[in-house]
């Protein structure tokens, strides 16, 4: 079967109606395209266990914080579009902003205190936006699977609050980060970056791999841990560190001392463009 692309929520909720039919299980993989390895794992994972795999593209205004970021983020269609059906999408879904909200919409799902740090302190109703935006996909598609990236991690966290607490009948499948050679995790926003700032874009990394090193060395303050990764960052010449925190994995609290498992978390900006990463730190 080849790539079919869709526009309306009718005509796609009409497409898996058939699929489920047939007895397919039916693999979500929300995106906002400019798509990368990173999605393409997800992608293959949901095509080696889904019988009938969607893929949605769609930018969602809701969770950019900054204008400006919004009317920047890349998006390469056709291009998308060739690499979903490289990886063996079954439907592509991309709506319009008019498909998605209504210009009477006025329901939003909040999260609470999963969303309320790291992320949720520099990017004012960002999960906000998420939540509501992924709420609608999983009513829409009715997914038996839906994947998302562990580079993202609090907004995973941030899921699967919400569909244990609104009783979503849907498994969240967690993939692994792809990175480049070099450990940079990979980002549609990776292509804004210019030479200088490619080689630079590395630092939250190492920060990163230095603070799991602390910790594995039997470092338990995560004050000191913090000092540690922010030495590594001040090595790096125009790299802005936004946070770094050390956070309980499920709930994405900043933690004092460190008893369990935690995830490490960061965020930098190089001139307009802003990096995230994150290592689970379990001993």
């Amino acid at each position: 079967m080849s790539l079919v692309t869709v526009e309306t929520i009718a005509e796609l909720r009409e497409r898996i109606r058939e699929a489920k039919g047939s007895g397919a299980v039916i693999g979500l993989v929300p995106t906002m395209g400019a798509l990368h390895a990173g999605h393409g794992s997800l992608m293959d994972r949901a095509r080696a266990e889904c019988g009938f795999v969607v893929v949605t593209v769609f930018v969602n205004p809701t969770q950019f914080n900054e204008p400006a970021d919004y009317a920047k983020y890349p998006r390469p269609f056709e291009a998308d579009l060739a690499f979903c059906e490289a990886h063996g999408v079954d439907v592509v879904f991309a709506p319009s902003e008019g498909e998605m909200y209504s210009a009477e919409a006025q329901t939003s799902i909040d999260v609470g205190e999963v969303a309320e740090f790291m992320e949720g302190q520099f990017r004012a109703g960002h999960f906000r936006g998420v939540a509501t935006v992924v709420a609608k996909l999983l009513n829409i598609v009715a997914p038996d699977r839906a994947y998302f990236g562990e580079k993202d991690a609090q907004q995973l966290a941030v899921i699967r609050r919400m569909v244990a607490d609104l009783n979503f009948p849907v498994e969240i499948v967690e993939v692994a980060t792809v990175r480049e050679s070099d450990g940079l995790a990979l980002s549609s926003r990776n292509a804004r970056l210019s030479r200088d700032q490619r080689e630079h874009a590395i630092a939250l990394y190492h920060a990163l791999l230095a603070a799991q090193s602390r910790i594995l060395d039997g470092e338990r303050s995560a004050g000191e841990v913090k000092r540690v990764a922010a030495e590594v960052i001040a090595r790096y010449a125009g790299v802005h560190l936004e946070y770094l925190e050390v956070a309980d994995p499920g709930r994405m609290t900043p933690v004092e001392h460190i008893a369990a498992s935690v995830r490490l978390a960061g965020a930098i900006r190089l001139g307009d463009v802003r990096l995230i990463d994150n290592l689970l730190v379990s001993f």
